[in-house]
């Protein structure tokens, strides 16, 4: 009889996907969390996998464990309870390092873009060829035949460290993690470790002054706008319902390709997975076809309309995507009035990155602020609070309360965007409460 995998922290964006792949791929499989709502748990219970509560009784010995890298034994019962009585497990970057090896493995590495990019690589490869995927918003899917394997492939406590695949993508590299990290210098040294395991290709943004001087044996792609890339957008055309560009290796041009995405960022993301099926040998009119028609993924410039209001939600946490969202925002609504609602997103982040969201919420019309967003792997010392930030801000900006969002209401035909990694939608969600009131129309 084979084991069940059981995943200690099944609601976990990379954790839920991959337990949605091996399930697609004919694995049992089961998992336990907190009893909260989650984003990821919706295409969980849809495709009936089992959400049990953390219980000591969930370890038997008919499950093979994976353990979400957040949780340790003195913050959960399961692993304390493995650690005790030696039960083996293995972390989810673990795991997946080892079953990558069954397949032509292609990674999308970077501090931003990540899952946008690996969700429109992983849209037009399963398409055209038998692939499977993992998603950092929590979408997964497997098939036991694939020749390919799409993942994210994150750089946290260089989580990367052991993956090996075939290519890659690196979007950026930007400091963040600064709970891990020392400094940029050190966020650009897991980057060069990740990338020397790279076997057949590495696809680099080319604009990145980091990426510039990675130094490994495997060929380098650089892809953006200079003359100097191997990958280059060209004719590049911005309009309220997307952009289009025409992409050129060298001299020789592959092909013109259309997003129905916003912002530069999501521009250079489009080149990158161009440049990727390009050198696979994917034929280039099939992926122009299909560019058009992916649909995003989740939390990434979600958008719904009610009435004659926007409002888009984000996971930017991070000023530089901050910057890229508000972009986009610009992008597609020119005319409108944009009010930045954002929620910082673990204490040391805030107090590093200070100076750094409050230039790029300049960007947007009005600011509204929830409070910071503290991680369980940090401890609140008080150094840093949100009015901290909102006194740096040159546009009008104001915190407001999880039970009193009214005073978003005061801006009309507006584009709301909504913006962070912690519980910002709790926020959203009593606001389109109040949308709902005055309007009927919810698109």
């Amino acid at each position: 009889m084979s084991k069940t995998y059981h995943f200690v922290g099944i609601k976990g964006s990379g954790m839920s996907a991959l337990a949605l792949m091996l399930q697609q791929m004919g694995e049992k499989v089961q998992g336990s969390d907190q009893t909260n709502y989650y984003f990821t748990q919706r295409g969980l219970e849809k495709a009936g996998i089992p959400i049990l509560p953390f219980s000591e009784k969930n370890i038997t010995t008919d499950v093979e464990l994976i353990v979400g890298n957040a949780f340790r034994p003195d913050n959960n019962v399961e692993v304390a309870y493995a650690d005790k009585n030696n039960f083996p497990y293995k972390r989810y970057h673990e795991f997946l390092g080892a079953f990558m090896t069954h397949f032509l493995s292609i990674g999308v590495a970077g501090a931003h873009g990540k899952t946008s990019t690996t969700g429109m690589l992983s849209h037009i490869m399963k398409n055209i060829v038998d692939t499977s995927f993992l998603i950092g918003d929590g979408t997964g899917q497997g098939h036991q035949a694939a020749d390919y394997f799409v993942f994210e492939s994150d750089e946290y406590e260089r989580h990367f460290m052991p993956y090996h695949p075939e290519y890659t993508i690196i979007t950026n590299i930007d400091f963040d993690h600064p709970d891990y990290f020392h400094d940029i210098n050190d966020v650009a040294a897991a980057f060069q470790d990740y990338a020397n395991q790279v076997t057949k290709g590495v696809f680099a943004y080319g604009e990145d002054s980091y990426l510039r001087q990675l130094d490994i044996e495997t060929p380098i792609f650089y892809y953006g706008t200079e003359a100097n890339d191997d990958y280059q957008a060209r004719n590049i055309q911005r309009s309220t319902t997307g952009s289009a560009f025409e992409a050129y290796y060298h001299a020789e041009k592959v092909g013109e390709f259309a997003v129905p995405t916003y912002g530069k960022h999501n521009i250079m993301n489009a080149l990158a997975v161009v440049a990727v099926l390009h050198q696979l040998g994917m034929p280039m009119n099939k992926v122009a076809e299909l560019m058009p028609t992916f649909g995003g993924v989740k939390r990434r410039f979600s958008e719904k309309k009610i009435g004659d209001t926007v409002v888009i939600d984000d996971f930017a946490h991070h000023p530089t995507e901050i910057e890229a969202t508000l972009d986009a925002a610009r992008q597609k609504y020119p005319d409108r009035e944009v009010i930045a609602v954002f929620q910082p997103h673990t204490f040391t982040r805030t107090i590093a990155l200070l100076d750094d969201f409050a230039e790029v919420l300049n960007h947007a019309d009005s600011v509204y602020l929830a409070e910071i967003y503290g991680s369980a792997r940090e401890i609140d010392h008080h150094d840093v609070n949100v009015r901290d930030l909102a006194a740096k801000i040159a546009k009008p900006a104001r915190v407001i309360p999880e039970d009193d969002v009214s005073p978003l209401l005061d801006h009309k035909k507006a584009v709301y965007v909504f913006m962070g990694a912690g519980d910002i939608q709790k926020y959203e969600a009593k606001f389109e409460e109040l949308l709902a009131l005055t309007t009927s129309t919810v698109n």
